[in-house]
C-alpha cells in the first residue's frame, strides 16, 4: 500500500519535518541513520551517522561523534556537508546541504554526555586510539578519557524525491521559498 500522496509544497516541507521528529521518537525508522558526506582534501568522504535530535524550528539536526573521527577534522577545513537520508515506507528520498559545527556550550554538551552515561554507551566515545587506527584485536583497549563531541548541522534546504507508481516528484524548499523541480 502507498501512503496519501500531498499535493501542496507547504505540506511536504511540513511532512518531511515531522518524519525527521518522528525519526527521533521511533527506533526503526528509517531515517534516523542518515548518510553524511563531507569533503576530504577534495575527496567526497561519506558514512553514516544517528540523528540524535531535530529542531524543526531552528532548521537544524544533532548527531554524536568521537571528536577525533575525520568527520571531526573535515568539517573544521570545509564546514559544508550533506545529509541523505531514504524511506522505503515513504519512497521518499531527502537530501539536505547542510553547514556542520561542533556544539560550543558546554551546558549542551554535557546534558547530551549525561544521556549517553544513562544508555551505559559511553566506551563508544572512550577509545585509546582515534577512530580507523590499526589494531590487532577487534576490541580495542579503552581509555578513561572521553572523546565525546556534537555535530550541528544546520539544514540550509530540502531536496525531496518522491518515487512513486503514478509518477516521481521532486521538490526544493531552501530560504523560506519552494518550487517543483523536474524529478
Amino acid at each position: 500500500m502507498t501512503p496519501e500522496r500531498l499535493d501542496s509544497l507547504a505540506a511536504i516541507e511540513r511532512a518531511c519535518w515531522d518524519e525527521l521528529a518522528r525519526a527521533m521518537r521511533e527506533q526503526g525508522h528509517a531515517w534516523r541513520v542518515m548518510t553524511l558526506a563531507t569533503a576530504d582534501a577534495g575527496r567526497a568522504d561519506a558514512r553514516a551517522v544517528v540523528v540524535r535530535e531535530v529542531d524543526p524550528a531552528a532548521r537544524a539536526l544533532r548527531f554524536y561523534t568521537d571528536a577525533r573521527s575525520p568527520k571531526v577534522q573535515q568539517l573544521r577545513v570545509s564546514p559544508e556537508g550533506l545529509l541523505l537520508a531514504w524511506s522505503p515506507a515513504l519512497g521518499w528520498q531527502l537530501r539536505m546541504p547542510v553547514r556542520l559545527a561542533l556544539e560550543p556550550d558546554a551546558d549542551v554538551l554535557a546534558a547530551h554526555w549525561a544521556g549517553v552515561e544513562s544508555t551505559g554507551a559511553t566506551h563508544d566515545y572512550r577509545a585509546a586510539q582515534p577512530p580507523g587506527t590499526p589494531v590487532a584485536h577487534h576490541a580495542p583497549e579503552r581509555g578513561e578519557q572521553a572523546h565525546f563531541a556534537l555535530v550541528r548541522a544546520e539544514v540550509l534546504a530540502l531536496d525531496w524525491l518522491e518515487l512513486h507508481p503514478l509518477g516521481h516528484r521532486r521538490a526544493r524548499f531552501e530560504g523560506g521559498a519552494s518550487s517543483w523541480l523536474t524529478p
